[in-house]
């Protein structure tokens, strides 16, 4: 049993799964809350509209990621399928790998069904998004998704069960989402002014939801609005290699995260 069998069943599983309809139902009507906000005021580059719309889907897509990934490593353990796919020559890499990839077409394939559904009906009303706009959000979505993820594969290959995969799911989303800011603040409050740019820096990079977030608002042309402290970056975004630069520290985080619950699940695997 391969990665490509193990990818293959988790889609399956994912596509059986009521928890994934129910998100898609979810993503869908609120993609649909695009073409409303669309039609009372043109969404086009960073406004006060994009960025509502943007801490919306901060708000759903991670704390959905975190729950169906963390849940479906969990599963493995409490319904004893772990201890049967065991059975067969599959390397732990491969099963994580497998594990990821399956989970990952089957929230992307969530989400391209949500905008999906809204781009079609934004065309056929004549109230569609500015097409680079529209392609901004998907990114964002998209980018979300991937690298959450790997955290929530983390979290599975560490829980024991889905109670403790949700405690800890839910604890991340808050912390990453939630309290970011405020930690922030009272964190770079107590510095020297000269320590601040390099340790934000620092900070967006361990934070998936902040390094996206702050990749896709400097794309949308609002840097001016993130502050003095965040030019270096806006630079760098905007430079020649911004986006294979971003692509580069998105693959490193994914394969990281990856690393870890490889490490963790085989640790695991060998004292059982």
């Amino acid at each position: 049993m391969n990665l490509l069998h193990i990818a293959l069943r988790e889609v399956r599983l994912g596509f059986r799964n009521p928890w994934s309809y129910s998100f898609m139902i979810l993503f869908t009507v609120f993609s649909m809350s695009l073409l409303l906000i669309n039609s009372q005021n043109f969404i086009t580059g960073f406004s006060s509209a994009t960025a509502t719309m943007l801490n919306f889907i901060l708000y759903l897509l991670p704390l959905m990621t975190l729950l169906i990934g963390s849940f479906s490593l969990t599963a493995e353990k409490e319904e004893g399928s772990w201890q049967l796919l065991s059975t067969y020559p599959i390397r732990t890499l491969s099963f994580i790998l497998g594990k990821y990839a399956g989970l990952a077409t089957v929230l992307l394939t969530i989400i391209a069904f949500g905008y999906g559904v809204t781009s079609i009906v934004g065309a056929l009303s004549g109230k569609g998004l500015d097409f680079q706009t529209f392609g901004l959000f998907i990114v964002f979505s998209g980018g979300l998704i991937v690298l959450f993820l790997a955290v929530a594969i983390c979290i599975g290959t560490w829980a024991r069960n889905r109670w403790q995969a949700l405690t800890v799911g839910v604890a991340i989303w808050f912390f990453t989402i939630i309290g970011w800011p405020t930690l922030l603040i009272a964190v770079l409050g107590l510095l020297p002014y000269m320590w601040i740019k390099p340790l934000l820096a620092a900070l967006t990079m361990i934070n998936p939801a902040e390094l996206v977030r702050l990749f896709v608002v400097v794309k949308l042309g609002g840097g001016a609005a993130l502050g003095p402290e965040y030019y270096e970056w806006i630079r760098w975004m905007n430079g020649p290699l911004g986006i294979w630069s971003f692509l580069a520290v998105c693959f490193i985080w994914i394969g990281a995260a990856i690393g870890l619950a490889y490490w963790v699940w085989e640790r695991g695997r060998s004292r059982g």
